[in-house]
């Protein structure tokens, strides 16, 4: 039983400790600059008829040197949660489900835009800290009794990545982030018809001379309104009366059915 509670704690606690642990070894690099950062709409509304929606990322960077515009990087995570990764095997002329792995507590949403490729804004050292592209965050996977992110070519940690994608729910884009002026930029996110409902973190860095010299964050909320939002909360609390009412529904529509349909 201990160490099961064990296990739990520090699947929550294993992101967070990463992340900061990583945050502490850039902190080095000096931050002379300042970001100033806003977001179209604090709040995504889901109803019936939503089919997604463009957030607008606008971002104004005071730099206290004269020289280039600096590179920006914009990541965008939504609510975290448990994912499991299977693979298929043949056995018996049959694909079955052989192997899998879970992944802990990783953002259900990532989005990553910046206003160029990241290869050439940092070293790989440098991005690697700041979790900057698809492949450098962090996603901690249960690998046998052991809690571990991997290497970025992990065929498990690929599949996932590949899945999420395919969805709508990973994106990166590098070239995501325009300036509107030397110094005004902003960067447009895609929110899928199917994204899932909680707080959104939307953090943005700013990288001069590869080196890490401001950053900002911010958050936004996607949420069902009206009846989706009612019946989502009525299932929530009261899931025994829920079911029943489901259960009854579906044979009185079951029931009329029968009766329209019913040769004489």
């Amino acid at each position: 039983m201990i160490a099961g509670r064990l296990r739990a704690i520090l699947a929550r606690g294993l992101p967070a400790l990463f992340a900061g642990l990583l945050i502490a070894e850039g902190c080095g690099a000096a931050r002379a600059d300042r970001l100033v950062v806003s977001i179209s709409q604090p709040q995504v509304r889901i109803t019936s008829s939503f089919t997604g929606a463009d957030l607008v990322v606008f971002g104004v960077a005071e730099t206290s040197e004269e020289g280039p515009a600096p590179d920006v990087v914009v990541t965008v995570r939504g609510p975290r949660e448990d994912f499991t990764t299977w693979r298929k095997s043949r056995v018996l002329g049959l694909w079955l489900n052989s192997d899998s792995r879970t992944f802990l507590e990783v953002p259900a949403f990532l989005a990553v835009l910046t206003n160029r490729p990241a290869e050439e804004m940092a070293t790989a050292q440098t991005l690697r800290v700041e979790q900057i592209g698809l492949a450098r965050n962090i996603l901690v996977q249960r690998v046998g009794p052991d809690y571990a992110d991997v290497v970025p070519t992990d065929p498990f940690r690929l599949a996932f990545l590949r899945i999420q994608g395919g969805q709508g729910f990973y994106a990166e884009d590098p070239r995501g982030v325009t300036f509107l002026a030397p110094r005004v930029f902003r960067a447009e996110v895609r929110i899928p018809g199917t994204a899932p409902i909680g707080t959104y973190q939307v953090v943005v860095k700013l990288l001069r001379n590869g080196e890490l010299t401001a950053e900002q964050t911010t958050t936004f909320d996607v949420q069902k309104i009206g009846f989706e939002q009612r019946i989502a909360e009525f299932a929530l609390h009261d899931g025994l009366l829920y079911g029943l009412l489901v259960a009854l529904g579906s044979l009185g529509v079951g029931f009329l059915g029968n009766l329209l349909l019913r040769k004489e």
